[in-house]
């Protein structure tokens, strides 16, 4: 039988701190020593957890993207509706955390246990439809680029006009432009 280690059980957790950071608001502007007030914690109690700012997000987007990914892999040939799908889910799930499309948008290096999970399943996309692998990459990136820069917009509106942008035609254009092919 084991024994309970003694002292204070952790007051800390993936969820816990994922939790308070989703319910902070604008993610883009929260700072370590706000969340950890939120938490009820020290900020070196927080830092034990996520040594930066870059850690909270990544911590974060491993939660984010697993809401993203659809329980069935892509499918074997019809990618479009497949791809519709986590683009919609990124549009809910992204817009539903102020601050976060935004900050996704700007260079940083990203989570590979997230971002990779995703690139991973849209390259798989594009590949069991026949489209080379190197050309299943390039529509990876167009994807991921055009629909982050989009929802980051949405975010921090542009005075482009007087009508809002309609995510529905952002996404039909994008997808049917896809995948990429070699010019000519």
């Amino acid at each position: 039988m084991t024994r309970p280690r003694p002292g204070r059980p952790a007051q800390l957790d993936r969820e816990r701190i994922v939790d308070a950071a989703l319910s902070a608001g604008n993610l883009d502007t929260l700072t370590m020593r706000e969340l950890a007030a939120r938490l009820g914690v020290t900020h070196g109690a927080l830092y034990r957890w996520v040594a930066n700012r870059d850690a909270l997000f990544d911590l974060i987007s491993e939660v984010v993207l697993e809401r993203v990914l659809p329980a069935e892999g892509p499918p074997r040939r019809s990618w479009r509706p497949w791809l519709a799908q986590v683009a919609w889910a990124m549009h809910d799930q992204f817009l539903a955390v102020p601050g976060y499309a935004t900050r996704l948008s700007r260079p940083h290096r990203h989570n590979a246990d997230s971002f990779g999970r995703l690139r991973s399943q849209v390259v798989t996309a594009f590949t069991n439809a026949g489209v080379p692998p190197e050309l299943a990459e390039q529509s990876w990136y167009i994807f991921i680029t055009c629909t982050v820069s989009w929802l980051a917009v949405r975010e921090n509106p542009l005075d482009l006009g007087p009508d809002a942008p309609r995510f529905e035609l952002f996404l039909d254009t994008l997808l049917r432009g896809l995948p990429a092919r070699e010019p000519g």
